[in-house]
């Protein structure tokens, strides 16, 4: 592809394996741009080797996670477009404050330091990982039923089964544990420079009814860039839950991504 393209980064979350955004990167080439989607540390390249190797992603650490994507960045022709979903909108957000990035698309992004809603419903989706201390250095996995509840509830469970089936992987807990204690951390790892008045534009997205980040979660982080001038802007799909950026309805979620970089100017 020509290097004249703008580069986007898509970012995967916890226990989705990156090669889910293969619909996504190609309609953001149609459109123009020069998609990849590199997953965690630790991932194999397929869903069948990741569930074969649990072990690689192992103690892998909120920042382990960013400094993996920020070389990759830095070896990219352009500042890219990034694309994350849950943790990988985190990431995103992180980055982006970093000033890798010329914008950012956060779907359902895990909490920044700073954001302190923490609705019953996200913590029942993280207890898989947090439910056990010795997690911390482990990989885990979702059963179908955990799946159902944190990514499915507002699909049909066939839906829910069916994506489990085919995107679903172990993830390291660590980042749940970090995540669990940054409001009492002055260096959590999960601080974000939401004051970066020269960052690119970001968009936030929230599913109305999703169990993993409740859209408390994403109204309450819209709040922490609130001291910053740089654009930052706020979508709502209220009928979908986690699961919206590999269930049947995610060419709605990414042709609004699209709409909204092509008003950016990107």
């Amino acid at each position: 592809m020509s290097s004249e393209r703008t580069p986007v980064v898509f970012i995967h979350g916890l226990w989705i394996h990156g090669s889910s955004w293969a619909p996504w990167m190609e309609t953001f080439e149609g459109a123009g741009y020069d998609p990849i989607a590199p997953g965690w540390p630790g991932d194999a390249p397929s869903v069948e080797e990741t569930r074969a190797n649990p072990d690689a992603q192992a103690g892998k650490s909120f920042d382990d996670i960013v400094a993996h994507y920020q070389a990759i960045i830095e070896g990219l022709p352009a500042r890219p477009i990034l694309v994350g979903h849950s943790f990988g909108g985190t990431v995103a957000e992180k980055l982006l404050g970093m000033g890798l990035a010329a914008a950012a698309v956060a779907i359902d992004a895990a909490q920044i330091k700073g954001v302190l809603p923490v609705p019953i419903a996200a913590l029942r989706s993280a207890f898989p990982g947090l439910k056990n201390p010795a997690n911390l250095n482990r990989a885990v996995s979702l059963s179908a039923d955990e799946f159902r509840y944190g990514f499915g509830n507002a699909l049909t469970p066939e839906e829910s089964d069916d994506l489990y089936g085919r995107w679903a992987i172990p993830g390291p807990a660590k980042p749940l544990f970090e995540a669990s204690v940054m409001n009492f951390l002055p260096r959590s790892p999960l601080k974000v420079d939401t004051k970066n008045e020269e960052r690119g534009p970001l968009l936030l997205i929230m599913g109305g009814q999703d169990h993993t980040v409740p859209e408390a979660i994403t109204k309450a982080t819209l709040k922490q860039y609130r001291h910053s001038s740089a654009t930052t802007d706020i979508e709502e799909f209220a009928d979908r839950g986690h699961s919206l950026t590999i269930d049947h309805g995610w060419p709605e979620v990414a042709g609004l991504s699209l709409k909204w970089l092509k008003e950016q100017g990107l």
